[in-house]
C-alpha cells in the first residue's frame, strides 16, 4: 500500500493514518509515510536498542526496523503484521505495527494537546490526540521515539558551539514549536548564538494570536522580524501560519523559517508556494543559525 496523499497548501489539515498496536489506536501524519508493506524477516543487529528488530532491504535500500510495540513498552510484536516505512529527519525507518484502520483528513484545530487528555506532553510519546468515530487516536511523536532509541540523531545542539561568545543580536524572533523539550533546546541554542530577543509559543494559533495582538497595539515590527515554526502542531500547523503571515500585507515582511523533521521534496514545494524564506530539517540546528544570519543580514562573526 503506497501513500501519496497530500493536503492543499495552508488549509490547517493533515491526512492521518490510523493503525493498531495491540488493542490501541495510534496515528501518524501521512506526509511522513513512504509506503506500507507486509512484515518481512529482518536481519538482527548486535548491540542495538531492544526495540530495534534489525534491518531489511526492500528495493535494494537498507532500512532499520523498529518494533513499535516494544518502543511503547507494550511487549514484543509477533513476526506478522505490517511495516510503516517512513521518511523524516533525513532518515528512512520502518515501524512494525499490527494493522491499518484507515486514512482520514482531519483539522489540526481538532487535535488536542497531550496535556489536555493524557498527562504531561514533555514526558509522553504523543504529539496530539484526536477523537474520530467515538474513539481516541493517539498521534505518536515518532521523532522522540527515534531519539530515545538513538540519541545521536536528535537535535544537534553541539553545532552551535562555534557561535558561543558572539555579540548580542538585537532582532526579535518568534518561535512556534509544540514540543516543550525542543522549544527549550531551540531557545537555548539561539541564545548561545547571540539571538536573545526570543518569544516562544506552543503552536501556530498561539503565535498568530500574538502577532495579531502586537499588530493591534501598533508594536508588531518591534516584537517580531523573523518566525521559526514547526509544521506539525495542534490547533494550527506551521504551513497555515506561514500562509496567514505571507498573505497579509501587514505581516508579510516577517521572515519565515520552517524548521521541521518533515522537510522532503514534496513538503519543500508546499513551503515554497506558501512563501517560506527558508526550510530546514530539524536535526540541523547549526544550519538554522546560518540560515537566520543569511536572511536577516547578520554577520556570522557578529
Amino acid at each position: 500500500m503506497e501513500t501519496n496523499i497530500l493536503t492543499e497548501n495552508g488549509t490547517n489539515e493533515l491526512e492521518l493514518l490510523e493503525f493498531m498496536v495491540g488493542d490501541r489506536h495510534y496515528g501518524i501524519n501521512v506526509a511522513k509515510v513512504s509506503e506500507i508493506i507486509s512484515y518481512q524477516e529482518v536481519t538482527p543487529i548486535p548491540n542495538t536498542h531492544p526495540s530495534v528488530e534489525g534491518v531489511f532491504m526492500p528495493r535494494d535500500h537498507m532500512i532499520t526496523a523498529v518494533d513499535l510495540k516494544s518502543a511503547l513498552q507494550l511487549g514484543a510484536s509477533e513476526k506478522k503484521g505490517l511495516f510503516i516505512v517512513t521518511n523524516f529527519n533525513l532518515l528512512d525507518m520502518a515501524f512494525h505495527i499490527d494493522s491499518v484502520v484507515g486514512i482520514y483528513k482531519v483539522s489540526w484545530q481538532d487535535v488536542m494537546k497531550p496535556s489536555q487528555a493524557a498527562g504531561d506532553s514533555d514526558e509522553g510519546l504523543s504529539t496530539g490526540i484526536i477523537k474520530h468515530n467515538d474513539r481516541l487516536i493517539i498521534i505518536l511523536d515518532f521523532e522522540k521515539i527515534i531519539t530515545i532509541i538513538n540519541p545521536e540523531i536528535g537535535l544537534k545542539v553541539h553545532e552551535v558551539e562555534k557561535y558561543a561568545g558572539r555579540s548580542r543580536i538585537d532582532i526579535p524572533i518568534l518561535i512556534s514549536e509544540d514540543s516543550p523539550l525542543l522549544n527549550k533546546m531551540i531557545v537555548e541554542s539561539l541564545e548561545k548564538a547571540g539571538y536573545t530577543r526570543l518569544t516562544h509559543t506552543q503552536d501556530g494559533q498561539e503565535a498568530w494570536d500574538l502577532i495579531q495582538e502586537w499588530e493591534n497595539a501598533g508594536k508588531l515590527k518591534e516584537n517580531v522580524q523573523c518566525l521559526i515554526t514547526d509544521i506539525e502542531m495542534p490547533k494550527m500547523d506551521g504551513h497555515r501560519l506561514t500562509k496567514l503571515i505571507k498573505e497579509d500585507h501587514k505581516t508579510n515582511y516577517i521572515k519565515v523559517v520552517i524548521f521541521s523533521s518533515m522537510i522532503n521534496d514534496d513538503m519543500r514545494k508546499k513551503g515554497e508556494k506558501l512563501g517560506a524564506d527558508e526550510q530546514l530539517t530539524k536535526p540541523e540546528i547549526g544550519m538554522l543559525v546560518d540560515a537566520m544570519d543569511r536572511i536577516l543580514g547578520v554577520d556570522p562573526v557578529a
